[in-house]
């Protein structure tokens, strides 16, 4: 009887997930990052676990840039450029010669380790340049749950800016992995010219890909709309959103392959596509945002539950004293130097921003994924890098992980985090000369009265619903208002502002 069928795939790939769902569950009262206990769930499941026999880099590699696209291009469409603005230069000095300083620093402490006669590593320059590279970027999924699930906002515009580097980060990474890579099977030295050249054109040509793509998605989906529109009978609003939301997901995969079939960068082109899409009109928004919410979680635990089956923990053992060593460099050393020595340009930002910014370097899937790219390609000492990479992204998740609410708070960074619009679960059609603010009362927009009709809200606006604490309240004009209660409010678009957040 065969032991690898169609039937019995489903039944273990579905146990699994099930589990990682439900033991996942624990995450938000232990502190642990929640992709991490998917992480471990596979591991579990494993080969030195349940006995889950996966070994095919190829396939990993595959799902992994599957995965990958969605996520960042999910995280680009939740990327208001309005909010990204006042941090654009930061952010981008951090994905890009943060990324570059951190897989130097790293890099060179790992050749420097492999000097060593008591180390079991013995790797030249280029690889231990290689193996910093594929390390080299963050994950914004580990530490956004974390902060959104104990709903914590940052001072200093400091969500935003690890918004934007760990969105942008993962494309640097992945081209000095590459151009790596290719130095070692061709042979050849790399030049300051060379390196420079490449990721221009990486850059350049992936910019320009996500960019048009952007706008020529945004054009499909309202195109789709008016197709059909004048007819008698209309498209169901639930299977409109349905497909427009399929039109959106093919489009980042075709993204993709356009830009990486033009030598330019994949990863770059979904994430600006997403950003153009999420701050361009679309039809159907909340649903296509829930949909790609959706199918953003189920890449990312797909993804870390492919790579907790992938490793072999007993292979591990051998490298582990030595991966904890270049972990505690990157957490103490490499990732704070790239970190003040990049934002050495913007006095400004206050050192303990720079100081929390450089904590929360948090390794995560991608990581992972980069470190199948050297077994694939059978570089040398592959499998030794893969095992370091996977040891060292456990010890960022369980140590810097477990410590982001703590450091934000010892470092009093903390602010509460304002109440989104769409935490009422109200949309309004974009084409409607509206817009929806929400207010949080305190006792100085109370000072004429505390009831709807004696606040002196401007013409042309109406409260929606009332939030008070974890309870949605209806409003009429006699209701008894206090501070700290939260108002959903739409307003014409020639109306006056309303009163500021407070």
């Amino acid at each position: 009887m065969a032991l690898l069928t169609s039937e019995n795939i489903l039944l273990v790939g579905s146990l699994i997930i099930m589990a990682g769902i439900m033991l996942g569950k624990s995450a938000y009262r232990s502190g642990l990052p929640l992709l991490l206990i998917f992480l471990l769930v596979g591991m579990a499941f494993g080969t030195d676990g349940v006995g889950v026999q996966f070994s095919d880099m190829h396939s990993a590699q595959f799902v992994g840039m599957i995965a990958l696209c969605v996520i960042l291009f999910s995280g680009g469409m939740g990327t208001k450029l309005s909010a990204i603005r006042p941090v654009i230069v930061p952010g981008l000095l951090l994905s890009t010669v943060g990324v570059l300083l951190t897989a130097l620093l790293t890099g060179g402490f790992i050749w420097w380790l492999s000097g060593m006669s008591w180390t079991n590593i013995h790797f030249a320059f280029i690889p231990s340049l290689l193996l910093a590279a594929t390390m080299s970027s963050t994950d914004s999924a580990s530490v956004f749950g974390i902060l959104g699930s104990q709903k914590i906002g940052l001072k200093h515009n400091l969500r935003p800016m690890l918004e934007l580097e760990s969105g942008s980060n993962d494309p640097m990474a992945y081209m000095l992995t590459i151009l790596l890579i290719e130095a070692l099977q061709t042979d050849r030295s790399l030049s300051a010219g060379t390196v420079a050249l490449q990721l221009l054109l990486q850059f350049g040509i992936g910019g320009a890909a996500g960019l048009i793509m952007g706008k020529v998605t945004s054009s499909l989906a309202k195109a789709y709309m008016r197709i059909g529109g004048t007819g008698q009978q209309t498209e169901d609003s639930g299977q409109a959103t349905a497909m427009i939301s399929i039109l959106i997901t093919a489009s980042v995969f075709f993204t993709f392959s356009l830009a990486t079939t033009l030598n330019g960068n994949g990863y770059l082109a979904v994430y600006l596509c997403g950003i153009m899409l999420g701050n361009a009109a679309v039809p159907c928004r909340r649903g296509i945002s829930k949909f790609m919410d959706g199918l953003t979680w189920l890449a990312q635990i797909v993804v870390f539950l492919m790579l907790g089956l992938l490793v072999n923990p007993h292979e591990m053992v051998s490298v582990a004293a030595v991966s904890l060593l270049i972990g505690v460099f990157m957490i103490l050393v490499g990732r704070p130097l790239s970190v003040f020595l990049s934002l050495l340009p913007l006095p400004r930002i206050p050192f303990k921003a720079k100081m929390f910014v450089s904590w929360v370097g948090l390794r995560g899937a991608v990581p992972i994924i980069f470190a199948t790219y050297p077994v694939v390609a059978h570089i040398e000492g592959a499998s030794q890098i893969f095992n370091i990479v996977f040891f060292v992204t456990l010890l960022s998740l369980l140590v810097q992980g477990t410590t982001v609410v703590a450091a934000a708070r010892r470092l009093k960074l903390t602010s509460d985090l304002p109440v989104d619009s769409d935490d009422f679960g109200v949309e309004l059609d974009e084409n409607l000369p509206t817009t929806m603010h929400t207010l949080t009362l305190t006792s100085h927009h109370l000072e004429s009265g505390n009831t709807l009709r004696q606040m002196q809200l401007p013409a042309g606006s109406l409260v929606m619903m009332i939030k008070r604490g974890e309870r949605y309240i209806v409003p009429n004009g006699t209701r008894k208002l206090h501070p700290g209660d939260t108002l959903l409010i739409i307003q014409e678009n020639d109306g006056d502002n309303i009163p500021a957040k407070s």
